[in-house]
């Protein structure tokens, strides 16, 4: 019984071109840094740009190697293959999908006023709205039953 031919980890050719543009354009960058650096006009910042690109072409790898073991245990997880010589590993906790109730403050609830004043207020507030309403509807020529919507 021969196991299904899996592609190998390092044939991505696209993939392994595009680390390597990546991380010679990072060190060319810090190289042209640290030129400018050390030039009559360079700065403290041209140095910090020096530092900083080489670091930027390692993450290019390290992402590409983590790129890697996670295809390469995705698929180990898929097929169930596993290596004779790595022992067998508990499976991974599954994370939760949903925050838990009761997990989380409750939203505070607005206080209901029952205040009299604030009342009659509100209700003056709502007629002068109708009002308002009804003067633009005869103002633009339309009858108020027009407007009214139809239940049925």
């Amino acid at each position: 019984m021969s196991a299904s031919p899996r592609r190998s980890a390092h044939n991505r050719p696209a993939l392994i071109a595009l680390v390597i543009v990546a991380a010679l354009g990072c060190l060319a960058l810090a190289w042209w840094q640290w030129e400018r650096f050390e030039s009559s006009s360079g700065t403290g910042q041209n140095l910090g740009y020096a530092l900083q690109w080489p670091l930027f072409a390692a993450f290019a790898v390290f992402a590409y190697f983590r790129f890697v073991r996670l295809e390469r245990e995705a698929h180990e997880d898929e097929s169930g293959e596993q290596s004779a010589d790595k022992p067998r590993r508990a499976p991974k906790a599954v994370a939760p999908r949903e925050i838990p109730a009761g997990l989380l403050p409750e939203r505070p609830k607005a206080v209901r006023d029952e205040d009299p004043v604030l009342a009659d207020y509100n209700r003056y507030l709502a007629a002068l709205h109708a009002e308002d309403i009804d003067v633009q509807v005869r103002e633009a020529g339309l009858r108020v039953r027009d407007t009214e919507r139809s239940a049925g």
